[in-house]
């Protein structure tokens, strides 16, 4: 599947949920011999669910937070996905596959049952728990460690922010071209 979508023949996008705390991420971090590196957390920590699709050839991160990770925001998340995806005269018409795993939130009556709704799209199920198979966990991981690690988030809406941002700054960077100076040697 994934050398259709290369091709362009597919339009593949990898879905799985993520969570964000208001307290830092510790990521590989350096500070001088015999200093400790210190970063401020007070208060409660607070959490943000994220909920996404990676569309693997646009290299693009689709995501909605939300407070809870249930069903009903994965359904939500889903009528995102109806704007971007859903054929429409205009809009290339190739076969939309959904990778997700079986998770708790994509595997419920009501998931089902939306999923089902969307003739468009065809689904691909992942086992329940192998992270490594699903290509949106690395944009998980570097949104956590590049664009919230050894930060404190002031309240939800900060943190919310943060988001959005580093999703944003990660989708420009995988737009950019890696060489923008390409000369062909004869």
């Amino acid at each position: 599947m994934r050398q259709q979508a290369a091709a362009g023949d597919i339009t593949l996008l990898f879905g799985d949920e993520s969570e964000a705390l208001t307290h830092p991420y510790l990521a590989r971090a350096w500070a001088k011999r015999g200093c400790d590196l210190r970063v401020e957390a007070p208060g409660q920590s607070k959490k943000r669910a994220i909920i996404g699709a990676l569309d693997l050839a646009a290299r693009k991160l689709i995501a909605s937070t939300s407070a809870t990770k249930r069903s009903s925001d994965f359904i939500e998340f889903l009528g995102r996905l109806d704007a971007i995806y859903r054929p429409c005269p205009g809009r290339p018409g190739n076969p939309v596959v959904f990778v997700l795993d079986n998770g708790p939130i994509h595997t419920s009556k009501a998931s089902r049952a939306a999923l089902a709704a969307r003739d468009w799209l065809t689904l691909e199920w992942l086992p329940k728990y192998a992270p490594e198979l699903n290509d949106i966990e690395r944009s998980w991981r570097d949104l956590k460690r590049h664009f919230l690690a050894h930060q404190t988030f002031a309240d939800i809406n900060d943190l919310d922010r943060a988001i959005y941002q580093g999703i944003a700054e990660m989708n420009h960077e995988r737009q950019s071209p890696l060489c923008t100076n390409l000369r062909i040697a004869a």
